[in-house]
């Protein structure tokens, strides 16, 4: 499935937990897609990033300038699943969790610094929304670090809420809840 990032085409495949699609994922599937790194990649400042998210609440980042710089980096977005309203990972998404630890401990992808991108539909508040999506990004990158023994060097969470929906017909979809993993390039 592939969707539009600033005009710019994006991979993305939605990992749905204990779906088929979710068995059928492989760590080399996730290796294959963030490694596409064909060049220098572009210097992506996270905290503007972080500063154009909360400045724009409600009104998108997809055509900001820095936000436009992630469109031309691999990217992944994976479906984690929460409890409701809250940063608690459902135990039946420690599989993808697991799946996407393996791929960073590659040596094709020990070397490269990933943004973890949490996403929240639109229901609710959207400056709830934003603060939700980065505890959420917090929490995928903890137990990426913790859990699955992940550097935290090679780790940056972000929130940005409800700004960049996958469904923008239907900002309260599902499909709009996730976490995206973008690679930043090479660790210094």
């Amino acid at each position: 499935m592939a969707f539009s990032f600033c005009g710019s085409l994006v991979v993305a495949l939605l990992v749905w937990s204990g779906s088929a699609a979710a068995q059928q994922l492989t760590d080399r599937q996730l290796i294959s897609t963030l490694g596409q790194m064909t060049a220098t990649a572009p210097v992506v400042d996270v905290g503007l990033l972080v500063q154009e998210a909360t400045a724009n609440v409600t009104r998108g980042v997809a055509e900001l300038p820095n936000w436009g710089k992630l469109a031309q980096l691999p990217q992944l977005a994976v479906e984690i699943d929460f409890e409701n309203n809250s940063v608690a990972i459902e135990p039946e998404s420690y599989r993808t969790m697991g799946l996407i630890a393996d791929a960073l401990h590659h040596p094709q992808l020990r070397h490269y610094k990933f943004l973890v991108v949490g996403h929240t539909n639109a229901t609710g508040k959207a400056e709830h929304n934003l603060e939700l999506s980065l505890q959420r990004a917090d929490a995928i990158m903890i137990s990426l670090t913790t859990t699955f023994g992940v550097p935290p060097g090679q780790l940056i969470a972000i929130g940005v809420g409800q700004e960049l929906p996958l469904d923008a017909a239907n900002p309260k979809s599902p499909v709009n809840r996730r976490v995206q993993l973008v690679n930043l390039g090479v660790t210094k």
